[in-house]
């Protein structure tokens, strides 16, 4: 399952999406909106994305963790739109034989997907907004 949603996301869904008799562990990402950041109190966020681009890249990333670990099944799903503090942006989910392998595919989906996906963070503050650069964790004005 790779997808990008504009409403909530289905946490259990997601679940039962990478479940298979033979996998030992799974392993799940879920990053949340937070209520802070860079001592800010955070209203709310919103994301855009080029989603043909966002889909293409999130395929290959899925398709990488499958040629580097034995993994059984693994699903991405982000979220664009306004997102609610406490509510999921980003759920990754992996199976594998073994738990190691499901955390480090996981780890590697999350982090890559921040590096190379087109999708962009805007943080909503009492004083204004900004737009997060996730590749130099800078605050781009």
């Amino acid at each position: 399952m790779i997808e990008i949603v504009s409403e909530k996301i289905d946490i259990t869904k997601i679940l039962q999406s990478v479940e298979d008799n033979s996998a030992g562990g799974i392993d799940m990402f879920i990053g949340t909106t937070r209520d802070n950041s860079k001592g800010k109190s955070v209203l709310r966020l919103e994301y855009e994305a080029y989603i043909p681009m966002a889909l293409k890249k999130m395929n290959e990333i899925a398709g990488e963790a499958k040629t580097r670990w034995n993994i059984k099944k693994i699903s991405l799903v982000h979220r664009i739109g306004k997102v609610e503090i406490g509510e999921a942006s980003i759920v990754i989910a992996v199976s594998s034989p073994h738990r190691k392998e499901a955390f480090e595919a996981c780890r590697y989906a999350i982090d890559t997907l921040k590096k190379i996906v087109p999708i962009w963070k805007k943080e909503f503050f009492e004083d204004g907004e900004v737009w997060v650069d996730a590749r130099e964790e800078k605050i781009l004005s």
